[in-house]
This record gives C-alpha cells, structure tokens and sequence, in this order.
C-alpha cells in the first residue's frame, strides 16, 4: 500500500511539494463527522422532522389554553384572551376572520367557495398534525377515517404562529392556471379538478425540497424582490375584484393584466350595479373599522385592548350586516327562474361533500407542468417569509427545511379533500400572533372551529353578496402594498434593490405574477451575480491613531483606504485626515469580497493597473532592441528617452501585502489569476516581488496559496516544481527542476529573531503550561506557522516585513495578546 500511494505521488506529482503542512480532505470530513455515527445522524434528522418532540414534553395546561383560545380566536376574531368578556365576544363572531377569507380566495380562484373552507380546514390542520388517534377507538365515519391513519401524533411546524390556508396571491396564480388549462383544453376538466391537481403535485415538489433538506435555495431571492412581487400581487388581485365591487365583471375581462383591469373599470363605472351598494358600502366600514379602532386604542389605553378586539372582527360584523341586509332586499325579490337583484353566494354544501380520493390524470398533470416552478416557487415564498417574519417578532427562528416538509404534508394531504394550494397567510398569521397562541398546537383548533362552521353555517352562507366577498379581499390585500416607509428604507440601504422592488411591482401590475415572479427572481440573481463578479478592492495607507489611557498616551497604526478624500469616503472617514502611503515600493491591496473565478481578473488586472500606473518600470526599456521587445509593450522609440522626470520620481516596486480579511474562499482560477499577477509585476520591476498575505483565517485558502507557490520563499518554491500554470492549457510547465535539499530545512534551522518560538521545553512537542480555559499561558511561540514566512496574521506585521524586506512576523506569548486585547477594548470604551 505505501509503495502504491509512494506511486501515485510521483505521477500526480506530489512528492515535489513544499514540505509543508496543510489541511487535507481526511481533516475536513473528521471535523464535519466527528462524534456522528449513522444512528445518531438518523436520530437527529427526525429530530428535525418531527420538531414536536422538542416542546411537547413541557406541554402544559396554561399552553393548552393559550393554544386553545387562540386556535378558536383565529377563526372567530383573532382577539387576545384576557377576561371573560373578550371570550364570549370572541364566541359571538364565529367566522370572523378564516372562514369569510377563504370563501372570498375561493372566489379569487374562480372555484365554488366550499372549496376555500376545505382548503382552510385542512391548512391549519395539517401543518399542526398529520395524523391522530387509533381508528379503532373513534366511530367510523369518512372524516376519520380519512384523518385517522396512525397511531401517533405527527407535528411538523416549527412556527406557533404561521396560519395556512387559501391566500390571495397563491388564488390568484390557481385562477390563472385554471384559465391557462381550460384555454388549451376546453371543458375537459372541472376548476377543482385542476386546481387540485396542482395542490398534489406542488405538494409533491415542496416535501421534497424539505426532506432534502434544500431549502437555503430561498435565501438567493432578496427581501426587497419578495416584497415587489407581492405589492404587484397585491395591485393586481385588487383590481381584479374592482368590477366585482361594482357589480360590473360582466361588462369586461376580469383576468387580464392590473393595468386593463383598472382602466376597464373606470370606463364602466356609468353601469354600476346595485351591487356597488353592498360592495362599497362594506369597504368604507372595513377601513372606517380598522383605522378608527387603532386611533382609539392610541387615545385611550385603557380600552386598548377592546378596541383591538373590535378592529380584528371588522370583517365579522361587516359580512353579517351586509348578510343580513342582502336577506331582507333579496328575499323577497327572487323572480321566477330564480335570480336575485343583486349577486349572492347562493348554496353552499354541507360538511365534506366533495371529499374523495380523485385520480390522477396524466393528460392534466402535463397540462399543468410548466405552471408548477411558479406556483411552487409562490407558495413556498410566501411562507418562509411569513415565517421567518414572525419568528423575529417573537423572538423565535424557524427551520425553512421543515417549513417546506409541513406546507408539502399540508398540500398533498388536502389534495384528498379537493383543497387546492395553501401557505402562509399574512393577515391571519398577525391576528393569531396577537391572540396569544403558544403552540403550532393552535391550528387543531382552528381547524376543529372550521369543521363545526362547514356543518353548521352553511346556511346563512347562501345570502352573502359577492360584492361584500370583494371588499373583503382588497381590504386583505392592501396589507401586502409595501409602505412608502419601507420603499424608503429599501432605497436607503441598496438602490439597486429599490430598483428590484420597482421593476417587480411594474412587471406584474403591467404583465403578470408569473412574469412578475420570474423578474424578481432573474433581478436578484442578476444583482448576486453582479456584487461577486464586479467587487471592489481597496489599495490603503497608513494612518497612526492615538489613544489616552489616563496619563498615559498610546499609539497604533490602522490602515484605510487611499481614497478618502472622494465625496463617498469622506461621508465615512474624516476626509481631513492625512493617509500616508506605505514605503515606497509597496502596495497594500484589500479585496471586498472571496476572490473566485468570476472577479479574479477584475481584481488582479486592477491590482496590476495601479501598480503600473504609480511605480516605474524596473528596466530602462530604451537599451532593448525593438526586435526584442514584445508587439504589445514596445517601450519608448529609439532616441528617445526611457523615462520621464514624472516616471522617474516613481519607486520599483519591492513587495505587495494582500489584506484578505474579507476573502472567505478561493478557487482554482483565482490562484492562477494570482500566479499571471505575480510574473507580470515581476516583469515590470524586473526582479522578483515578494507577496505577503494577511487575515489569512481560512486553512483552506491556506492550502490552495501553497499550492501556487505562495507564502513561501522563492528559492522553496523553484526547487518544489511549483508549476506556474495551475489550469494549463497547453501542457504543464514547470519552473527548473529542482534541487535535492528543501529550503524549508535552511529556514527552520535559522530563524530570525522576531520569529523565533521561545520554547523553554527540550521536547518537539510543546504544551501549555497552564489549562485551555486560563487567560495566560508560559509557551511562547510563532503566532503562525514558520513554514509559511510570506503569511502574517495581520496588517501591521506583513507591511513592515514588506517595508523592510522581512518575512517574520512578531512573536507575541498568549498572556501579552490577552492583556493587548484588554487595553484594546478599555480604550474604545473611553473613546466612545
């Protein structure tokens, strides 16, 4: 075996490297696997699977209440229980919240409105619990047994807050795939048939992405691109429901872009209907509602909480009115075929009628195909977004991963009661927030409080007008129109974000949210994309920094960057403040970003530019024959001179310090772009230029420096064979052969003082005298590794190797860094 790998060395090459020491591939997988045996990899996955077997065993009866008043509260007012009183007030608005929303969503997807309440139903079902009791202790009725498949309780949200269920923008993208489908197709399938359908199999592909545990991929879309989409959404579901409000859908086309939509309506507004009477009428007292209570409630506090439990049942108290108002007009109006003067919900079916496995169409299931990214991508936005929100409100974090895994489980579970998609509900998910839920336990009862509604209320559901159902959906959906507040922060921090917001919003007012949700989508890879390809590079100097510690005056040297005196600088430096230029013939460069193969050009050819730019070349060109110097730098013509004064008055370059605070990684293309850097400035100084690296934190930029001749000395580096293309194109080609003897071992033999190790022990090893948790420690040695005499560990110490033409870095013992970092912190303490 040793003779074998001995083998292998020699023909990749590896018996040439440097002898030095660096992370290898077996370091890293130990350290990610150690401790983890299969079991307990498996253990800990379900763990985060289940997330109920982290709190339920605290569960107690002041949860259980919480949980249980707030799970009826969401679906009957959303009030926080503090009294008796607000109970029975809460008792008295049954539907309040849920079940008005997800009939007028239903409508949004132009399906029956039962559908809206399966779907609501079996949202805040599910994503609580997937399964309950043993069916052999329940009567057997086809609700149980459809929800009664396993003996244990299987909870899978990880947010006490989030409420899912039909919401508008998901509606929304339902109606227009239903519209898409019937348009290729017509009358082959029903609405619910489709929009099922597409629950499943989003579903399908959410669960998915959850149990791989893949769901970091949200995090490339920005928050401001989130937030566009949803405004656009928002713009284009209200005026969608404009003509309803008015009684005049019939007039016009209702699915086309926002823009058509609101100029349409404007135009029709002469034929309105008797139904903008119960339309408009309901929305004036939805906003009179809302604003008016939080008015109150900030004039007088002590009714604060009374007052917000009458702002959060505005949609009850208004759909019952206008329920109440359309029975006693139409009642007595119906004409003999049955209409009415103005547009009701008309019947709704009891319980679950419609409930049933369905199969699957494999005509419809490539029908629907090329819809499923954008209403996947919709849903699972939505949510995490919702999420993560609340979760920061409330001062707990959610696992996007399981998040995916409960909105999977939801969808696929409710395609058997003909739901359609659901997520995250932004208004619903506020109001159980403020109702003081404890638990995702909650939605149980929500769910439960849905089921006594669909068996019970159906009844009164028959003389809801429709133009009430309107106000109620772009009541909701005004909540999601960002702010001009948050418009303004967005500019504030990234303008090109602000720009993201816009071009989203734009894009589906004008288009659609399919369109709307690609641009958002392209924008902020296009903006990623762009900060990792177009980074900045700061080239800096030296400023010396004075601190008093009493009567005593102590002095430091930092490094800013060069430029201060520009308008953008000066707003964050004093741009009074001298910056002194490092020795001549050294350049100190600070990348912004990981150097990878995207900006490594960019980097290294501004590096190289600058350097030719303030240092003359080492070689006086005008003594070069022009039939040996290169077509692409001829130098000066013959018979005249090399350099002017201007050029002359520039130092030759002698050494770079590379600041790589901000470098997190480093690939392959990046060190080659490091490697070409290295030999052009050399040919420019014409003699060899040393480079130091600082900061350099990461073992695995550590490795990959090495690997292309860095922090090493020259003469090391020619006698390892160190290659100078590390990505050759045309064959390897290595520097000359090297010698029998490492330098390493000269080195190591004959420090320099300042980077000698004071070892007191007579063994190789060394080891503290003193434990890991004492602040001193008796062994001193190199803060870095000796092998590596061009790496520093900061700033400071590699420009003055560099000015100097050193190498070594300061020997510092663990105690004195202790006592420096002590000094340090006390000092910004007395500045601040």
């Amino acid at each position: 075996m040793e003779r074998a790998k001995k083998l292998a060395k020699r023909i990749v090459g590896a018996d040439k490297d440097p002898k030095v020491q660096t992370v290898s591939s077996g370091d890293f997988f130990k350290e990610n696997t150690q401790g983890m045996t299969i079991t307990g990899f498996c253990i800990d996955y379900l763990r985060r699977l289940f997330p109920i077997l982290g709190w339920i065993g605290r569960y107690n009866l002041t949860w259980l209440t919480g949980d249980l008043i707030a799970g009826v509260f969401i679906s009957f007012s959303g009030a926080k229980p503090t009294d008796s009183e607000s109970h029975l007030a809460s008792g008295l608005t049954v539907g309040v919240i849920l079940i008005p929303q997800s009939m007028s969503y239903a409508k949004v997807a132009t399906l029956p409105p039962q559908y809206g309440l399966y779907s609501s139903f079996i949202g805040v079902f599910v994503y609580c619990v997937c399964a309950l009791t043993n069916p052999s202790h329940v009567q057997d009725t086809p609700l149980i047994a459809v929800l009664t498949r396993s003996d244990l309780l299987q909870f899978f949200a990880t947010s006490k807050d989030v409420s899912i269920g039909p919401v508008a923008v998901m509606s929304l993208e339902v109606a227009t795939v239903i519209a898409k489908v019937d348009l290729k197709d017509p009358g082959r399938w029903t609405a619910p048939e489709i929009a099922t359908t597409l629950a499943l199999f989003c579903g399908f592909i959410t669960l998915g992405i959850g149990l791989l545990r893949v769901g970091w991929i949200v995090e490339f879309i920005s928050a401001p691109a989130v937030a566009g989409f949803m405004t656009g959404s928002a713009i284009t579901i209200a005026s969608q429901q404009l003509p309803g409000l008015l009684g005049i859908a019939s007039r016009f086309n209702t699915r086309a872009a926002a823009y058509f939509e609101i100029i349409h309506s404007f135009k029709n507004l002469p034929y309105c209907t008797k139904d903008a009477a119960f339309g408009i009428v309901g929305l004036f007292f939805l906003y009179l509602i809302q604003h008016g209570t939080k008015y109150l409630g900030h004039r007088y506090p002590k009714y604060a909480r009374t007052f917000f439990f009458i702002g959060t049942a505005r949609n009850g108290f208004v759909i019952v009115i206008l329920t109440l108002a359309s029975y006693l007009y139409c009642h007595p109006r119906v004409d003999k075929k049955g209409n009415y003067p103005i547009a009701i919900l008309k019947t709704v079916p009891k319980g679950f009628q419609d409930v049933g496995v369905f199969a699957i169409d494999r005509d419809l299931t490539s029908a629907i195909a090329s819809e499923l990214p954008v209403a996947t991508i919709i849903m699972l936005l939505e949510h995490i977004a919702i999420g993560k929100s609340f979760g920061r409100i409330n001062g707990y974090k959610i696992d996007p991963n399981q998040e995916l895994v409960a909105i999977g489980v939801t969808n696929t579970i409710g395609s058997f009661f003909n739901a359609y998609p659901a997520t995250g509900s932004f208004s619903r998910t506020a109001v159980k927030a403020k109702s003081g839920v404890r638990t995702p336990l909650a939605g149980l009862f929500t769910g439960v409080t849905v089921i006594v509604a669909l068996y019970a209320l159906t009844d009164a559901f028959f003389w809801i007008p429709t133009a009430g159902l309107s106000a109620i959906i772009i009541a909701a959906v005004s909540d999601l129109v960002a702010s001009p507040r948050v418009i303004y922060n967005f500019w504030r921090v990234s303008p090109l974000e602000c720009i993201i917001w816009w071009a989203a919003v734009l894009v589906t007012v004008f288009s659609s949210i399919e369109n709307g949700i690609y641009t958002a989508i392209s924008a902020s890879g296009a903006l990623l994309l762009l900060r990792v390809a177009r980074p900045q590079g700061q080239f800096l100097g030296r400023v010396l920094i004075r601190r008093t510690h009493g009567p005593e005056t102590v002095y430091r040297e930092v490094f800013v960057p060069i430029k201060t005196f520009q308008p953008a600088y000066g707003k964050v430096l004093n741009p009074h403040i001298k910056v002194e230029l490092p020795a001549p013939g050294v350049v100190i460069f600070r990348p912004e970003e990981s150097v990878v193969y995207p900006n490594s050009s960019l980097l290294t050819g501004g590096l190289v530019d600058y350097i030719k730019e303030n240092t003359r070349r080492g070689k006086d060109m005008s003594m070069v024959s022009l039939a040996d110097r290169t077509w692409n730098d001829p130098g000066p013509r013959a018979g005249h001179a090399a350099l002017s004064e201007a050029q002359l008055a520039k130092p030759i370059l002698k050494a770079i310090v590379l600041d790589f605070t901000a470098v997190s990684s480093i690939d392959t293309t990046a060190v080659q772009a490091l490697i070409d850097t290295r030999a052009d400035v050399e040919r420019w100084a014409d003699h060899e230029v040393a480079f130091h690296f600082c900061h350099i934190l990461s073992p695995w930029i550590r490795r990959g420096l090495i690997a292309g001749g860095f922090g090493i000395a020259s003469d090391e580096r020619k006698r390892g064979g160190i290659p100078i293309e590390i990505v050759p194109i045309a064959g390897p080609q290595k520097m000359e052969d090297p010698e029998s003897e490492f330098y390493y071992d000269a080195l190591r033999e004959h420090p320099t003082d300042e980077e000698a190790a004071h070892i007191t022990d007579d063994t190789e090893q060394v080891q503290p005298n003193r434990s890991a948790a004492s602040s001193l420690s008796d062994f001193e040695g190199s803060l870095v590794s000796q092998q590596t005499p061009y790496f520093h560990f900061d700033i400071s110490s590699a420009v003055q190797a560099a000015e100097r033409g050193g190498t070594g870095d300061v020997t510092m013992t663990a105690g004195s860094v202790a006592a420096s970092i002590s000094s340090m912190d006390k000092a910004v303490m007395k500045e601040v």
